[in-house]
């Protein structure tokens, strides 16, 4: 059976949504977009001219790169394309990277977070057909789906078809955390999703093209066989870390909450032997946060004091220094919830510290996708307050979302 999903335009028709998550693979093997396109969907791009937005995620379940396959099966790929943090994922978060050429293929990488964010007429020139496989990690925060809304946009004005190339959600499907208010829309928030959104790239895209009414011929290759309550080890995949900072599995359940500490004067582990697992500054009373964290009885994970020192660049906050911090180890994912966690942190750390923590505002209300968060702390609300009133705009989400699904609930 054919597997492609169709969003043609605006308001189009879904082909076989209802299958995504059943169709071809055993429940204990799922296989990414790049192998469901070659074994049953070739026809899309056999003989076309294909630009690729890839980076060292885009890998078969055996970790063999999309150019690799595509080359042996006679695809003519004419350029790569990457996002932050470089073709290789190696860059620095924030660096602008240089477009440069692949040593292995010779092909040019046009790099689309350096000097553009948006496919130009150049790059474009010669290509028929835009792909895209990016691991993104299940986070409002990351950047992967700007980088995608570009290439759907740019590719929109050329009449040029974008074949998504689908991936698991690799935190699972769960949704936590507040809606972005779209005043607030930046590269860290392209869209009114929550913090944990529960949804895969392919689905993200189809939202954007609806919501930012793209007229854009979109394709969806799902990634055959994942259920929406799968997380990355639990589908037979390779982990391949999205960026240098989330090197583990581990951070990426933390990133949707722990990611609002860089909008603060605390280090989110940058730069040390577990970024996205810890936080903490020079001057933190570890015991005393711990104190007001643990009569919380947060469920689903363990927090224990810890020093850590990060290495330059980091992110630049106390770098060589020895920081007093608090490591988080989730002990259950399906009663975790980091972005409740994180408010509990902040709460905590700001009681604890009133003279010492101190706001990065524009970048904190940019992460936590508007100002009535950081108000609210201000203003002494109790952690749980806060998380209760963003029950009614996750309701909204959630029926919003409906019609861009892709894969089972379960």
């Amino acid at each position: 059976m054919h597997r492609a999903l169709a969003l043609i335009g605006i308001g189009g028709s879904c082909v076989g949504c209802a299958a995504a998550g059943r169709a071809g693979a055993a429940p204990d093997r799922v296989q990414p977009g790049i192998e469901v396109l070659l074994d049953d969907s070739v026809h899309l791009v056999r003989s076309r001219r294909i630009g690729l937005v890839t980076n060292q995620t885009g890998v078969d379940a055996d970790g063999v790169s999309d150019v690799t396959r595509l080359r042996a099966a006679g695809i003519p790929l004419v350029a790569l394309f990457s996002p932050e943090h470089g073709f290789q994922g190696a860059a620095d978060p924030g660096a602008l990277v240089a477009s440069s050429k692949d040593s292995a293929t010779g092909l040019p990488i046009y790099s689309l977070y350096g000097r553009t964010s948006a496919p130009t007429e150049e790059m474009l020139r010669g290509i028929e057909v835009m792909v895209v496989d990016l691991q993104d990690a299940g986070a409002r925060y990351y950047t992967y789906l700007a980088t995608t809304v570009e290439v759907m946009r740019a590719a929109a004005r050329h009449r040029m078809p974008v074949l998504l190339l689908d991936r698991p959600n690799p935190i699972g499907g769960l949704v936590q955390g507040n809606v972005l208010d779209p005043a607030f829309t930046s590269t860290v928030g392209r869209l009114a999703v929550p913090m944990r959104h529960g949804m895969s790239l392919g689905e993200l895209a189809r939202l954007a093209a609806e919501d930012l009414q793209i007229d854009v011929e979109l394709v969806i290759i799902p990634a055959a066989g994942w259920r929406r309550s799968q997380a990355l080890d639990e589908t037979g995949l390779p982990f391949i870390p999205p960026s240098p900072n989330l090197r583990s599995l581990e951070s990426l359940f933390h990133y949707p909450g722990l990611c609002l500490f860089e909008g603060t004067n605390l280090s989110v582990g940058r730069g040390s032997d577990a970024p996205f697992e810890q936080i903490g500054a020079p001057w933190l009373d570890t015991s005393a946060v711990l104190t007001i964290m643990r009569r919380a009885q947060l469920p689903g994970v363990r927090l224990q004091g810890v020093t850590f020192t990060a290495q330059r660049p980091g992110d630049g906050k106390y770098a060589e220094t020895l920081a007093r911090g608090v490591r988080l180890q989730v002990t259950d994912r399906s009663s975790y919830d980091p972005t409740r966690t994180a408010v509990y942190l902040l709460a905590a750390v700001r009681s604890t510290h009133p003279d010492q923590f101190a706001w990065i505002t524009r970048q904190f209300d940019r992460l936590a996708g508007g100002s009535e968060l950081r108000s609210a702390l201000e203003a002494g609300e109790a952690p749980d307050a806060i998380v209760r009133s963003w029950a009614a705009p996750l309701r909204r989400f959630l029926s919003r979302r409906q019609s861009v699904l892709l894969y089972d609930p379960r």
